[in-house]
């Protein structure tokens, strides 16, 4: 008997060895990170990561907006004045101040209602789909050609009668987006180009013979962060666009997947924990594969000259002349809608016009990253090639918005008669997380990596023709 239970335990114990020795089964018995579905899980959620970037992000925009500000469908969120440090938006710039609106149209069309511009402030903008897509200009450059119209927008699907009158839009999602800036020009002042803001109007098709008094709110006073945010409500908010919009051919591959990581047309996103675990990698992995693209010269960024390190956005020439709808006859643009755009941008015009020019400044003058630790100096020429006027501006690398609670955010020629000028004209601006002694007036904070834009309004031709240069930005210390 006491052999028969020594033979049982040994058999017992080779079969255990056997047992994990099959492939996967030890790795599972090691727990859920090691699992099959674990890895699944990781790899489909960092490619749904990088597919819902756009989405997210106005999700993020929208959600912040309700929360942060009360804002409900077809209100008009206007600044008084232009953004600074507490207004946490992608790249948005503190020169001008902003008009943003969300619509939805799924209880129906809807109008904006668009004024005429003035001789003293014209809209610059668009208005854009729930994944970014560009669904029309607004303003001089838009289908209103400047003189003002009303904008209606159809419910993806729509069959019924379409009213006279009207500049008539078909987006493929219900939700919209608007993002407008009131310029001023030929003299006018801030004031004016918010009075102007407080003009445009959004209502249903159903109440345009007498439309309700629209509701303003002044997002300048607030604390107004809409940067995307890189946890589980990431993943919250792309199931929530998923359940709330069409689902469109080229996204039928993706949506084959998300089930997987629990996110499913018609169903709730509830993740288990081992789910949650798989998600958080995949947030990690896939901002960093988005940061890499952004940081890697030639793929969201191209060089502007081949001498310096200041870059311009590498915009797909037939995608830019097509209204950027990052989709071809082969294939979705991917990797070059997230990284390549919407990781570090938003709102993208559905004709690209001439009344900016965006340099992207991410390395000095020995093509190395900016750093937070030190101070950096740009020389801006005498001469800047920019009609109306020109800016520099400081970006976190790690959110691409502007860097929090800082005193300013920004200098140009419009603060030109603050600045310290040298001899020859040239204006030196510093970057760094101390001011230069005797230099303050000239210094821009950083403290943690950072990136710059130098925008030119009213670009001229020695910007595009290169016979004019905009020197690398130099390490000081």
């Amino acid at each position: 008997m006491k052999k028969l239970t020594q033979m049982a335990t040994c058999l017992t114990l080779i079969l255990a060895i056997m047992l994990a020795l099959v492939p996967g089964r030890a790795q599972a018995q090691n727990g859920a990170d090691d699992s099959l579905q674990h890895k699944q899980a990781v790899q489909r959620g960092t490619q749904a990561v990088i597919w819902g970037m756009p989405a997210v992000s106005m999700m993020d925009l929208r959600k912040s907006a309700q929360s942060q500000l009360g804002f409900t469908f077809n209100d008009i969120i206007y600044f008084s004045e232009p953004m600074v440090s507490r207004h946490g938006f992608l790249t948005a710039n503190n020169d001008v101040p902003y008009v943003i609106s969300v619509l939805n149209t799924k209880d129906g069309p809807v109008i904006l209602d668009v004024p005429a511009a003035s001789e003293k402030v014209i809209y610059f903008g668009s208005v854009i789909d729930a994944w970014q897509v560009p669904v029309t200009d607004v303003g001089p450059e838009g289908a209103d050609k400047g003189k003002g119209g009303k904008y209606l927008f159809l419910p993806p699907g729509y069959e019924g009668e379409v009213p006279e009158g009207y500049l008539v839009q078909r987006p493929k999602t219900f939700n919209l987006y608007v993002g407008l800036r009131p310029v001023a020009v030929n003299g006018g002042t801030l004031e004016e180009a918010v009075t102007y803001a407080k003009q445009l109007k959004a209502y249903p098709l159903s109440e345009a013979e007498n439309p309700k008094p629209g509701r303003y709110i002044n997002a300048f006073p607030k604390t107004w962060n809409t940067l995307p945010q890189y946890d589980i409500s990431f993943f919250e908010d792309l199931a929530t666009v998923v359940n709330e919009e069409p689902v469109q051919e080229k996204d039928l591959v993706m949506m084959g997947m998300l089930p997987s990581i629990g996110i499913q047309k018609g169903g709730e996103f509830k993740p288990n924990e081992e789910t949650k675990k798989a998600l958080e990698q995949s947030l990690t992995l896939g901002y960093d594969l988005m940061q890499e693209y952004f940081e890697t010269p030639g793929n969201a960024l191209v060089n502007w000259w081949s001498d310096v390190h200041w870059q311009a956005p590498n915009f797909p020439k037939a995608q830019a002349e097509a209204g950027f709808p990052m989709v071809t006859k082969d294939e979705l643009l991917l990797d070059k809608r997230a990284g390549g755009m919407y990781f570090w941008a938003t709102f993208l015009p559905k004709h690209l016009g001439k009344g900016s020019f965006y340099l992207m400044g991410l390395r000095d003058k020995s093509g190395e990253l900016f750093d937070g630790s030190s101070l950096y100096r740009l020389r801006v020429p005498k001469d800047v090639p920019a009609a109306q006027f020109w800016s520099a501006i400081v970006y976190s690398m790690k959110t691409k918005g502007f860097i929090n609670n800082v005193s300013k955010v920004g200098l140009g020629s419009v603060q030109k008669a603050d600045l310290k000028q040298n001899e020859d004209g040239t204006i030196d601006i510093y970057f760094g997380p101390k001011a230069p002694e005797g230099i303050e007036s000239n210094w821009l904070p950083t403290g943690e990596d950072f990136f710059l834009i130098f925008r030119l309004y009213g670009p001229e031709k020695a910007l595009f023709d290169k016979t004019w240069t905009l020197p690398d930005v130099e390490k000081v210390s």
